[in-house]
């Protein structure tokens, strides 16, 4: 079999006059802010979403009924027994400001080096038009599809997805029952194999809260007066034992274990080691878990309870001796299967009282469900092999990944078979500051999704066949 260099992929995405019509798209994608944390651009990008789809041919609808708007676009099979397909992605992104670094603005796409960069060219506006593109490909040398394609776009993944499940509930009779559902994004890790996985973790966020007087009080009084800053450390001690593992009781007695091709997927594909997470982040204190085996399980299978941040009493410039009247904490819990986010806070309410912490406030903001998939379904089996043909280095099939989304609120709607596979690269920088995608991934990425939307020709003539 013959692989293609990254030279000659870049070549190929020059000299692809598909390709290069859709960058000027993605280019003006891009340059929309379409961010739902500060309500900005939703409604004009999700109509932008809409023209670009008509124009491609797509039956569109634009669903305005929440915040922000869903979008979805139909490719219909002339065929009456073709299967279907979704393509799940999000429009929105999370803010570009003054507290990252940009090369160039990040609101421009910026092509050099055989990268590509922008918010939002990974994460996620990158993957709706290359997989445009891909299907436009194909119908460029086809009178037809052999598989109806439906693109479903929200806009508010980077907000915990508020209000999809009405959306997928509204639209049901249109999307469930699907072949294959292809999940927004996914990446070539640094081995240059092409994660292709079937799941992530779920998340509780809440917020912890203390106020142990009226006013900050005289630190002299610290022997005998307890503060809002211990009392609070206190109880977020009580909650973690030393090896990392939570102190919750019935926690654990929830979790839904990995079967047995799940533990095998990860033994076999995950890359993450505890060497490579020291090198990565320059750790300067000792991993919770040294062991790989124990390590992988933790990342993959375990919840983690952390903090995301502690405030308490005076930062200011010299001392200021008091002892706080007020201190408060944002933590999270990262779930897996078995966890629900509101049993999971009554959990931890339950535990804090049991250890004399009931002036701990705990206010919900926001939460997921878990999803984990063995890969075992034939649409995910044919997605493996057919990428095995595009990526020399091979593929690396994982149950799950240590990120969040909304996978298990879509699996609960459309009861569909899922599986992420993207054109991001182990250094695209969601979320920070120079998110990138490399040419030669964007176009492997279109390739990979044509040659799967023509794998259906063969399954429709395995069909008719019978």
């Amino acid at each position: 079999m013959t692989f293609s260099s990254e030279e000659e992929q870049i070549k190929r995405f020059d000299e692809d006059m598909v390709a290069q019509d859709y960058i000027a798209v993605l280019r003006a994608l891009i340059a929309k802010k379409s961010i739902f944390a500060q309500q900005v651009g939703l409604q004009e990008v999700a109509a932008y979403l809409k023209e670009i789809f008509i124009k491609a041919g797509a039956e569109v609808e634009l669903d305005e009924s929440y915040t922000a708007p869903f979008v979805i676009a139909k490719f219909k099979s002339q065929n009456p027994t073709a299967k279907t397909i979704i393509f799940y992605n999000h429009y929105d992104t999370v803010p570009a400001d003054s507290d990252q670094i940009w090369t160039d603005d990040p609101f421009t796409l910026s092509i050099r080096d055989g990268s590509m960069y922008g918010r939002g060219v990974d994460d996620d506006k990158g993957h709706i038009i290359a997989r445009l593109t891909a299907v436009q490909k194909y119908l460029q040398t086809h009178d037809d599809l052999p598989v109806t394609i439906i693109f479903i776009m929200e806009g508010a993944e980077e907000s915990a997805s508020v209000d999809l499940e009405k959306y997928l509930e509204k639209h049901k009779s249109l999307l469930h029952g699907a072949d294959l559902l292809v999940w927004e994004q996914g990446i070539k890790n640094s081995l240059g194999q092409l994660e292709i996985s079937g799941g992530n973790k779920g998340i509780v966020t809440f917020d912890m809260k203390v106020k142990s007087a009226e006013v900050d009080i005289h630190s002299s009084f610290g022997g005998v007066i307890d503060s809002a800053s211990w009392y609070l450390l206190n109880a977020l001690a009580s909650l973690r034992g030393k090896d990392g593992r939570i102190q919750v009781e019935e926690l654990y007695d929830q979790v839904i274990a990995p079967n047995q091709r799940e533990l095998a997927l990860v033994e076999k594909y995950a890359q993450r080691s505890p060497e490579e997470v020291q090198a990565i982040y320059g750790l300067e204190l000792p991993l919770l878990q040294e062991e790989k085996k124990a390590f992988l399980n933790r990342i993959f299978f375990e919840p983690s309870l952390n903090i995301e941040g502690i405030t308490s009493g005076y930062q200011g410039q010299g001392v200021k001796t008091i002892l706080p009247s007020e201190a408060s904490a944002k933590a999270e819990v990262r779930l897996v299967p078995g966890l629900e986010p509101h049993r999971v806070l009554e959990l931890i309410r339950k535990q804090l009282d049991k250890n004399g912490f009931d002036k701990v406030e705990l206010v919900y903001t926001l939460g997921e469900m878990s999803y984990r998939s063995d890969m075992s379904a034939s649409p995910i089996l044919n997605v493996i092999k057919l990428a095995k043909k595009f990526y020399k280095k091979g593929v690396s099939v994982l149950p799950t990944t240590a990120g969040t989304g909304p996978m298990h609120t879509v699996f609960e709607a459309l009861e569909v078979p899922m599986v992420a596979f993207g054109l991001g690269n182990a250094n695209s920088r969601d979320h920070g500051g120079d998110e990138n995608v490399r040419i030669a991934d964007y176009y492997t990425h279109i390739e990979l999704v044509e040659e799967l939307i023509a794998s259906y020709e063969e399954r429709n003539d395995a069909v008719r066949s019978h």
